[in-house]
């Protein structure tokens, strides 16, 4: 032990691995909070996207205005959408500093995103599983909860694990605010100060995420794909 720590004075000399966990909890804490809240809205926004293209046309205008908003703030550069929401933010939580204080624009700006890969993976349901289910007499929610949700479920898992991904990116930007996480450890701790240490831990910290949160979505995909 004694000679890790040598190690670790010689090569890493402004690394402190208490403040490592702490900014990795909070990196982890804002991904968290933020993918269940995707996970739900995004896939009532996507189920609603894909119910509603249909011919009728007001249920088309639904759609399209629908699709109007998500294209709208997908179209928003991240950072960007985070300086827009400063004022709902500092409503809502009182403070537009702080993990918590990332939520707002983390949800909002991951939901859109999520919410057409759910549309994408319902589209990609064989339409003759519906339309037998239809014929069988199954109710509006049947098909929603016996068909479309199980069928497109391996897709939905992928989806949320590439959203859950890109909201550890998110997160880094925050953290360049104010938002805490290793993003504030890499830039404000790290590159600001010119320790360079600090940042390549913070770095190989999010990849080993990053790696982590794919092998647990593939292999959950794995497991509940039975095609």
């Amino acid at each position: 032990m004694d000679k890790l720590n040598k190690l670790t004075e010689a090569f890493l000399p402004h690394v402190k691995w208490v403040k490592v966990l702490e900014y990795t909890y909070e990196t982890l804490y804002m991904t968290a909070i933020t993918t269940i809240f995707v996970f739900i809205f995004g896939l009532l926004l996507g189920l609603i996207l894909f119910l509603t293209n249909e011919n009728h046309i007001l249920v088309k205008m639904i759609n399209k205005i629908l699709s109007t908003f998500i294209n709208i703030f997908r179209s928003i550069p991240f950072i960007i959408l985070i300086v827009l929401l400063i004022p709902f933010t500092n409503k809502i939580i009182g403070n537009i500093t702080g993990k918590e204080a990332a939520l707002p624009a983390l949800i909002i700006a991951a939901i859109p995103f999520y919410a057409r890969l759910v549309e994408i993976a319902l589209r990609e349901i064989n339409k003759g599983v519906i339309e037998a289910a239809r014929a069988m007499g199954a109710s509006f929610f049947q098909i929603i909860t016996k068909v479309l949700i199980p069928e497109s479920l391996p897709a939905l898992i992928s989806g949320i694990t590439v959203t859950a991904i890109t909201l550890l990116s998110y997160t880094a930007m925050a953290g360049v605010i104010g938002a805490g996480g290793l993003g504030y450890l890499a830039i404000d701790e790290g590159f600001s100060r010119s320790r360079h240490d600090v940042t390549l831990v913070a770095t190989i910290v999010s990849i080993m995420i990053v790696l982590v949160f794919q092998s647990v979505g593939d292999y959950t995909t794995k497991k509940i794909d039975k095609r």
